[in-house]
């Protein structure tokens, strides 16, 4: 599915190159639009020693300014999620009046990074004149969760949407691309500014159980007090009271959701960072968390399985699209951690086909991801189980 602004294909074969010079010719031709801004691009590890020609044939004859992507075992590309995939998915996007900046860093830049100034030099782009960043990096040669907190300082609450590449894992090797350059290493960055915003969905997987709590006492990733009492006696208390179905659900399936902007009136789907539940003494009262949580912190504990995603996906994009109004989608981009899929919901397709039905028809292009990078409310941060979905949206003045 594709719209005027958009166009994105599945590539299934191996490397050949008359048949993907002409292939991209064909891509480029059904472009309604008169020149493309942007392209993106995912390719399959059987395309590793092929990528660099692969991306000069795609550049040349698509016509492409900025081609940017990266690695992956699963394609996404309209409708269709392909898994265990073979070949490249290429979209080539046309963003009326956007300014589009590219750059690429690495693990040196972010041990060098000292405050805000340093990223705003790097990257050549000042807070004022970008909307948000479109960020594809190497999981294994890059500590991302070092380089989102640096990134945020420098340029929260802008959002910062994308994910970590895949490759052949037990060699530890992925590809980043960014126009004609193949990179083991680090990360790539779209500044996307001018005429052109980047609007997020950041689909958790999960649906909120019991009531809200504040966190009274907390020691690193340990809670101890949830509404000063023992936080254990809580997460009990709160799978006691779920109906025997709803139990059965979240048996194995029970994680934690953490407030970030406490100023807001009320807490909704969305306003959580969803983080994993290591595990929880009776004994002693204490859950351990997969994060730091702090104490005052707002919480809700939170249930995820293939029926809470869909109902998390489906809300988040029907909120998208009516705080979108009537602006023009030109197309997006969907980043979908590799344990969704057939793994979750048992048939493929799901969340790009529901990205579609909701907000389409548009231009998708995607991969599933090692981890997933997007905002919960002014923060950008790394997610697992997560889709992160980037939209090109007419900005509006």
């Amino acid at each position: 599915m594709n719209n005027e602004f958009s166009i994105a294909a599945h590539w299934p074969g191996g490397f050949d190159e008359a048949g993907l010079r002409q292939w991209a010719e064909n891509l480029r031709a059904q472009l309604l639009a008169p020149q493309v801004s942007l392209g993106l691009v995912f390719m399959s590890p059987k395309f590793f020693p092929f990528a660099q020609q692969a991306l000069e044939i795609l550049r040349v004859h698509a016509r492409i300014p900025l081609l940017a992507g990266c690695s992956s075992t699963g394609l996404i590309a309209g409708t269709q999620e392909i898994e265990d995939a073979t070949g490249l998915v290429l979209a080539l996007y046309s963003l009326p009046g956007a300014e589009l900046k590219d750059f690429r860093f690495t693990q040196e830049q972010v041990e060098e990074a000292n405050g805000p100034g340093y990223w705003h030099l790097a990257a050549g782009v000042e807070p004022a004149r970008t909307n948000g960043w479109l960020v594809f990096i190497d999981p294994f040669h890059l500590d991302a969760e070092s380089w989102i907190r640096s990134w945020n300082e420098a340029y929260a609450p802008l959002p910062a949407l994308g994910g970590l590449a895949s490759g052949i894992p037990n060699q530890q090797t992925t590809q980043v691309y960014l126009n004609g350059g193949v990179f083991e290493d680090g990360g790539v960055a779209i500044s996307v500014g001018g005429d052109v915003q980047l609007t997020g969905v950041i689909s958790q997987g999960c649906t909120p159980i019991g009531e809200t709590w504040t966190l009274t006492r907390v020691e690193k990733n340990l809670i101890h007090h949830i509404g000063n009492r023992p936080a254990y006696t809580v997460l009990a208390e709160t799978f006691q009271k779920l109906p025997p179905e709803e139990q059965r659900k979240a048996q194995g399936n029970l994680f934690i959701g953490l407030v970030v902007n406490e100023y807001l009136e009320d807490f909704h789907r969305g306003d959580f960072l969803v983080r994993n539940l290591i595990g929880g003494d009776p004994q002693s009262g204490v859950l351990a968390v997969g994060t730091l949580p702090r104490a005052g912190q707002t919480m809700q504990f939170q249930r995820r399985d293939a029926g809470a995603a869909t109902e998390d996906m489906n809300e988040l994009l029907a909120r998208t699209k009516k705080q979108i109004g009537g602006a023009t989608i030109y197309g997006g981009c969907l980043c979908c951690c590799n344990g969704r899929g057939k793994h979750l919901f048992g048939r493929a397709n799901h969340d790009a086909e529901l990205v579609q039905e909701r907000l389409g028809p548009l231009g998708l292009s995607g991969f599933f991801c090692n981890g997933e990078i997007g905002p919960v409310g002014e923060k950008n941060f790394l997610h697992g189980y997560t889709a992160s979905l980037a939209l090109f949206v007419k900005k509006q003045s």
